[in-house]
């Protein structure tokens, strides 16, 4: 058992991820010195993880709030009003540092957190997406990060019975010593049924719910407050342990409860487990909390207070309750085999009191320790924007059709398929756009309502241009959604950078985060929920700056959507925006030229509202049932998609003029996407686009079995397919398998 009375010397507070001037802060403010205890509540509270230090100040310039949001940050999860009486409750976190140190249990855990945060708020979770970025493929690390985050993902969702929709995953050099694992779900509720954090009421009892308590994930996030070194092989201990039908249980214990009407708060036990989801009911209900660990379920012997206070074991949470149904709440829980203890009450003396066998092991004011977290303005330097490039400044490296098929077939514009396939992306019945579209469609309760759903960035871009990456990620999660005829509504962000104690890392930081904000706004999206994730560093050397975002938007009627795939012979192939031939950062740069160099593709969120709003309205009229978004590989890559996904080919006889056939194919020109229209309705089509506005030009006429660019011999889709699909099947059996492209 450890004891409360270990001297703190300033070697145990710098253990604790405290600077000097911080513990001093904790002198001040406390009037003493800490118990041990009471050091590691404030470690928990004040890192990174969870105080946002490094990065409110600038958070608080987003947009949150539109006239269909319900409830904005702040909460386990945001909140959007999606018409007929119904919400959709969705967030986004990251597992980044436990999922590099045990790949496996790191992304399990991850689901099963992003899950609690939305079931926490009354709603049923319909759909899991992800966002996984990992080192350089050749990297001795990145295949058994990739087997085992998967199997992380895959374990806990299809165990837990909801679906894997969608995702994004990327392979580059600066993930190497430090992978991202970023987990979304979304989740439906009554919109008059949501429940919230903030504890009232003084002497109701506090409950805790779920799995016993024990001694895995402390200082879980602390770790994740922190860069990597050479040791971080050491940190395992801290990454916690998941168990997918505990929570399964939960889900449905807490979902009966709430019918009840017992509930007046609920908190989710995640990041610094019962010190964090304690504190912020209590504080968010201008209430003192007092909590007697003697009754804590623990699953191992003689755990301190210290230990139990910081612990992050999953699949539990915290209540307070109404007292008078305190009978009928255990029973529930009882009845799902699930731990129900009270542990504690709340009082009217804005104290946090932690007792442990008869002794005061903490007892610290409550509101300060979240509002009195240090708040730093980090000195921060705009990024050096690299020089446009133009087209002619990339001469094309080979024959476009040969470039074709090394980009299809590159590892981050190759298939996903064998990672997909492993996820059950059906269970529930209600998945009507599956995984290798713009956007996930799922039906609400049996339809025709539905949601569109995705989470992109591009974090080359960042990298060259914060705040037009920014911006981009935003418009390209907008693009997708609109693509397959959803209407966007808001979003979740994930924001993940190095070092913010590094100018030119929180740069990036502050220069995504005006960039993001500027294309909410433009847009009408709001940001109603999200996470931060800095130190993302190992050994000095950051990632790239990585703001995912994960977005959703609402559907009318799910019968009436678009799809990526070529349907039949015969059709126009419709370009809409325009093409400049943008080839700075591109990914026809970084893989068939050899490059990383140039400004990005500017974003025009003007353009993009007015193209998008034009395709929406083609695929709700039903003048078009395929659309793809341009985005990574831009024309080319996305005709070749739409080519491989439908099986049908298309004859390409037009290109956007004036600029270099390998600028027009694989430049990524913004704001664009490729139509198919039956041959009548394209004068309608043309004829809206003028009356809006848009650019459009018809490029070509799908048929066939081969995708023909003008100039190249037809590319078969048998051999677009192959290189797609080989690609990441034949890495993942190993070495000698690597396909080339």
């Amino acid at each position: 058992m450890i004891r409360n009375d270990i001297p703190i010397t300033p070697e145990l507070v710098a253990e604790h991820g405290l600077k000097p001037d911080e513990y001093q802060r904790i002198l001040a403010l406390i009037g003493r010195e800490p118990t041990f205890t009471e050091l590691g509540i404030f470690s928990a509270m004040w890192n990174e993880h969870c105080s946002y230090k490094s990065s409110r100040l600038h958070l608080k310039t987003l947009p949150t709030k539109a006239p269909w949001v319900i409830q904005g940050p702040g909460e386990n999860a945001g909140v959007i009003d999606i018409g007929d009486g119904l919400a959709c409750v969705f967030k986004m976190e990251s597992h980044n540092h436990p999922s590099f140190i045990e790949p496996y249990q790191g992304a399990t855990t991850g689901v099963g957190g992003i899950l609690r945060d939305v079931f926490t708020m009354g709603a049923r979770p319909v759909a899991c997406l992800n966002a996984l970025r990992f080192g350089d493929p050749s990297h001795p690390r990145t295949r058994h990060l990739v087997s085992g985050v998967v199997a992380g993902i895959g374990g806990y969702g299809n165990s837990f019975g909801v679906p894997t929709v969608g995702g994004q995953v990327g392979f580059h050099t600066r993930y190497d010593g430090n992978i991202l694992v970023n987990a979304m779900a979304v989740g439906i509720a009554r919109a008059d049924e949501i429940f919230y954090a903030k504890a009232t009421g003084v002497g109701n009892p506090i409950v805790y719910l779920g799995s016993k308590t024990g001694r895995d994930g402390i200082h879980g996030a602390t770790m994740a407050s922190a860069e990597f070194d050479d040791k971080s092989e050491e940190k395992r201990p801290t990454v916690q342990v998941g168990d997918p039908f505990a929570e399964k249980l939960l889900l449905e214990a807490c979902l009966e409860l709430m019918k009840t009407g017992s509930v007046i708060a609920i908190q989710d036990m995640g990041a610094a487990g019962l010190t964090c989801s304690a504190v912020e009911m209590g504080a968010k209900g201008d209430l003192g909390i007092e909590l007697d660990l003697d009754k804590v379920p623990c699953r191992e012997a003689g755990m301190s207070a210290y230990e139990m206070m910081l612990s992050e074991s999953q699949e539990r949470m915290l209540m307070v309750l109404d007292p008078a149904k305190e009978a009928q709440a255990e029973a529930i829980f009882r009845k799902w085999g699930l731990d129900f203890a009270v542990i504690g009450k709340t009082t009217d003396t804005l104290r946090f009191v932690v007792k442990h066998h008869g002794e005061v092991m903490a007892d610290l004011p409550i509101k300060e320790l979240g509002d009195e977290a240090p708040l730093y303005d980090r000195p921060h330097i705009a990024n050096t924007h690299q020089p446009v490039l133009s087209a002619a400044a990339v001469p094309a490296a080979m024959a476009n059709g040969k470039a074709l098929v090394q980009l299809v077939g590159c590892p981050d514009l190759s298939s996903k398929r064998w990672i997909w396939e492993q996820y059950d992306h059906i269970i529930g019945g209600n998945t009507i756009q599956t995984p290798g579209g713009d956007a996930a469609i799922v039906r609400v309760e049996n339809g025709p309502k539905g949601l569109a759903m995705t989470s992109d960035v591009t974090p080359r871009y960042c990298e060259a241009d914060p705040v037009e990456g920014g911006k981009q990620a935003v418009a390209e999660a907008w693009r997708n959604i609109t693509a397959v005829g959803g209407l966007p509504l808001a979003i979740t962000d994930n924001l993940n950078f190095g070092n913010p104690e590094r100018p030119e890392a929180m740069g990036q930081f502050v220069g995504c985060i005006r960039g993001i904000g500027e294309a909410c706004r433009a847009l009408d999206f709001p940001v109603v929920s999200g996470n931060v994730s800095l130190y993302n560093e190992t050994n000095g050397r950051g990632i790239l700056p990585t703001p995912t975002i994960g977005g959703v938007g609402v559907m009318d009627d799910v019968s009436v959507h678009a799809t990526v795939a070529f349907k039949t012979d015969g059709e126009a192939v419709l370009l809409v925006g325009e093409t400049k031939g943008w080839l700075g950062q591109s990914m026809y740069l970084k893989e068939i030229s050899g490059r990383e160099d140039g400004a990005p593709p500017p974003v025009d969120l003007a353009v993009e509202r007015r193209n998008g709003d034009l395709v929406r309205a083609l695929i709700r009229s039903g003048r078009t049932r395929t659309v793809h978004d341009c985005s990574d590989g831009g024309l080319g890559v996305a005709l070749a998609e739409m080519a491989m996904a439908g099986g049908v080919g298309a004859t390409v006889d037009a290109l956007p003029a004036g600029i270099p056939a390998h600028a027009a194919l694989f430049g990524e020109d913004q704001a664009r996407y490729v139509l198919a229209v039956p041959a009548a309705e394209v004068e309608a089509v043309l004829a809206a686009a003028k009356a809006a506005g848009v650019p459009v030009q018809r490029i070509g006429t799908t048929g066939g079995d081969a995708l023909t660019l003008p100039g190249e011999a037809p590319i078969s889709i048998a051999t677009l397919r192959d290189a797609h699909e080989s690609w990441l099947p034949g890495y993942m059996q190993g070495p000698d398998a690597i396909v080339s492209a």
